[in-house]
């Protein structure tokens, strides 16, 4: 079947209303997170790498950036305007922060600094709407995916500015409507925020897309309701995609004949190579391969957890951890074939007996994994939600319980320099903390949008009625 889908995926078109083949496909795909003058994001660079390798493989063209300041974020969109020029189909993704002020959304680059309403509006932000209808508009499809709605540092600034405290600067993006022949979809309702997920991973939302948006026979709005349960059931009812449409028939990013039922059950599943490396996985591979960032080779395995480079991957991940240490670890072998399909619940969780320190020593465990999670020696939701990411990047029945076989598989793989033991208490030192403001273990990012250069840019794509 792989075999298939990479020989197909080459020419893969979009088919629209009356099934015509489209021929050119354009997309335009950044990623902001190195921000000089909040705290950084972690995952919209890697968000960024994973979709473009995602649309490569479906036939875009990809205008591709990540960390971009204002300016190269404007050449980047020129770029991609030309380009999208007469295209059958034009697909916008950006993962980042963003901000919306008086209902307008404002993509934000890695350089913005703003202190008031006016900094928004006389070209520190890029804004949305104006930048799609200027880049978009000629296309005949339209889809835009927004992955920026996390809690903007931003806000409270703008918010706080003696010449600008009636302004309304909201929490996460603002509504959009869509034109004729448009998709828009957000990571979250407006005005609320959205999870960026664990450092070195893609955020819940982009996972959502990649696991979704270019499975085989699958259309697009039927990918989107697909997208938006995997992305409520990630967060625990916590995050609801929300989008807008006014596509006219049925769009496919990858057509292929009689395979749409076959792949409903896959598409909900983390990608995992289990014969010939797909082109995607190769390219992603290939973009990480030589990384000094073991974030970025834990992406690789959130993506691909039976992935063809997985030894590679984690003897890489091994060899940054230790450092010039010659301590020997041996990597995940042996792994019982029952573990992939023996389910975990409470009462298998139960049997094991843990007690409050072996619940920490799992803890941390799966931290040093880059499972961020307190290591309070109690399994609460968020310990469980952690629990089901790793089963889920590893192949194992999601859960968020554990059972024998899991435990000793996640006791065998190779952890950071340094599990702290039982006895150690609830030492914070032993996880990253990751939220932007200071708490928590997750980032948001701030909603926003585009600024002042492409002043005009969404009015045709999303003309608002």
């Amino acid at each position: 079947m792989r075999f298939l889908i990479a020989a197909l995926s080459v020419a893969a078109l979009l088919v629209s209303g009356n099934a015509a083949l489209a021929d050119k496909r354009v997309a335009f795909v950044v990623g902001n997170g190195a921000y000089k003058n909040v705290t950084p994001l972690p995952n919209p660079a890697i968000d960024a790498k994973s979709m473009a390798a995602l649309l490569r493989n479906v036939g875009f063209e990809v205008v591709e950036g990540t960390n971009l300041t204002r300016d190269k974020m404007t050449e980047r969109l020129l770029d991609f305007g030309k380009k999208a020029e007469g295209a059958d189909v034009a697909l916008f993704f950006y993962a980042g922060h963003g901000i919306a002020v008086n209902g307008t959304n404002y993509l934000l680059p890695v350089d913005a600094d703003l202190k008031s309403e006016m900094d928004v509006k006389l070209g520190a932000a890029i804004n949305v709407d104006l930048t799609l209808d200027q880049t978009m508009a000629d296309a005949k499809v339209k889809l835009v995916f927004l992955d920026a709605c996390r809690d903007n540092p931003f806000a409270a600034k703008i918010r706080s500015a003696k010449a600008t405290r009636s302004v309304s600067v909201e929490s996460g993006l603002a509504e959009m409507k869509s034109g004729e022949g448009t998709l828009i979809a957000f990571a979250t309702g407006p005005g609320q925020t959205a999870l960026d997920g664990e450092t070195g991973t893609n955020s819940p939302f982009t996972r959502a897309l990649m696991a979704n948006i270019a499975s085989p026979g699958v259309e697009i709005q039927q990918a989107m309701t697909k997208v938006r349960a995997q992305v409520n059931e990630e967060t625990n009812k916590n995050q609801l995609p929300w989008g807008h449409t006014n596509l006219i028939g049925s769009v496919y990013l990858n057509p292929v004949a009689g395979a749409a039922e076959a792949n409903a059950e896959a598409a909900n599943t983390p990608a995992a190579a289990t014969g010939p490396t797909s082109e995607v996985e190769l390219e992603f591979w290939r973009s990480i391969k030589d990384s000094n960032k073991p974030e970025e080779l834990n992406a690789y395995l959130t993506n691909y957890p039976n992935g063809q480079f997985k030894s590679l991957a984690l003897a890489r991940i091994a060899s940054l951890q230790d450092g010039p240490s010659t301590t020997t670890r041996n990597l995940t072998t042996g792994i019982d074939p029952l573990t992939f399909t023996q389910q975990a619940d409470q009462t298998a969780e139960d049997q094991i007996g843990f007690d409050r320190g072996q619940r920490r020593d799992v803890q941390r465990r799966l931290t040093s994994l880059g499972f961020d999670t307190r290591a309070t020696g109690k399994f609460d939701e968020q310990t469980r939600a952690v629990i089901s990411r790793w089963q889920a990047a590893r192949g194992y029945p999601r859960t968020g319980f554990l059972n024998a076989l899991q435990l000793k598989a996640l006791q065998s793989e190779i952890t950071g320099t340094r599990v702290a033991s039982a006895d150690d208490g609830d030492d914070e030192s032993v996880r990253h903390s990751r939220h932007h403001g200071g708490g928590g273990g997750r980032h948001y990012r701030g909603a926003g949008g585009p600024g002042a250069f492409f002043g005009g840019m969404m009015g045709g794509l999303f003309g608002r009625r």
